[in-house]
């Protein structure tokens, strides 16, 4: 399996495999099997360049949902499915903004390692609405399902989102998120690409003493000074040709980035 994902100071890479706009949302291509095909590209090439793990995730479906429809949950259950085989890495699920019960679904069947939830702990307000926490029916579905052993990476104060009580802190919500269970916590900047605040990752670290990863914005020119302070990353955007969502991961880009930590 590799290196242990949820270790502190590990410095842990995930590199996130961001499916095409899947059936029945607003970009969806009418091309199924290019959704598939896509998927396996970038998480082989993501290997080939030495990430640690993979996450499979419905980035493609803006406008966001809470929870996926059953067109989007077949798609994203038979893309996570032909990554898994397509590769030897760790491979994590994140099904829409928190939809924690299709996570652990789609992990039962493909075999993942671990799923990533966006809202676990908070209640915020995005551009479809008010989610709530879901920390509770998360850990006991994972318990109902029999997947104890597969892993929660939960972000707190997630980006894309506002929170509905600010003036709960980053530290309140990583220690609520410790004490519902969770593996691991993401820190992240308000949208994709925007670097997490290092003040954010430092004060979560000194809140719990879970593994801590970076969830935005990390790129080549800040990686090792992320990674004096985060015990791991989740990269994305910068891994592809314009941090365009829809290209297809860049090797060049992802060694690029790699070659931060060397």
């Amino acid at each position: 399996m590799g290196k242990e994902l949820f270790q502190l100071q590990s410095s842990t890479i995930i590199g996130m495999v961001h499916c095409l706009p899947l059936p029945t949302t607003a970009g969806f291509s009418g091309d199924y099997q290019k959704i598939i095909a896509q998927a396996v590209q970038d998480a082989v090439t993501l290997e080939k360049a030495g990430v640690d793990a993979v996450i499979v995730e419905n980035m493609g479906d803006t406008p966001f949902s809470a929870h996926l429809n059953k067109a989007q949950l077949a798609a994203l259950t038979a893309a996570a499915a032909a990554v898994r085989n397509a590769v030897g890495l760790p491979v994590g699920i994140d099904a829409a903004f928190s939809d924690c019960e299709a996570d652990f679904a789609i992990a039962a069947v493909t075999g993942a390692s671990f799923v990533r939830v966006p809202v676990f702990v908070d209640t915020v307000c995005f551009s479809d609405g008010i989610i709530y926490p879901c920390a509770k029916k998360c850990i006991e579905y994972r318990k109902q399902m029999g997947l104890e052993h597969v892993k929660i990476l939960a972000d707190v104060q997630v980006k894309h989102a506002h929170m509905l009580l600010p003036q709960i802190t980053i530290e309140q919500s990583a220690k609520e998120a410790a004490d519902c269970g969770v593996d691991g916590i993401i820190v992240t900047g308000s949208q994709i690409g925007e670097e997490t605040p290092l003040d954010f990752i430092k004060r979560v670290k000194q809140a719990v003493s879970l593994p801590v990863f970076a969830g935005s914005g990390v790129k080549a020119g800040n990686i090792r000074e992320q990674m004096q302070i985060a015990d791991g990353a989740v990269i994305g955007s910068s891994l592809k040709e314009g941090g365009i969502l829809t290209n297809p991961i860049s090797y060049e880009l992802v060694r690029n980035v790699l070659s931060g930590l060397e």
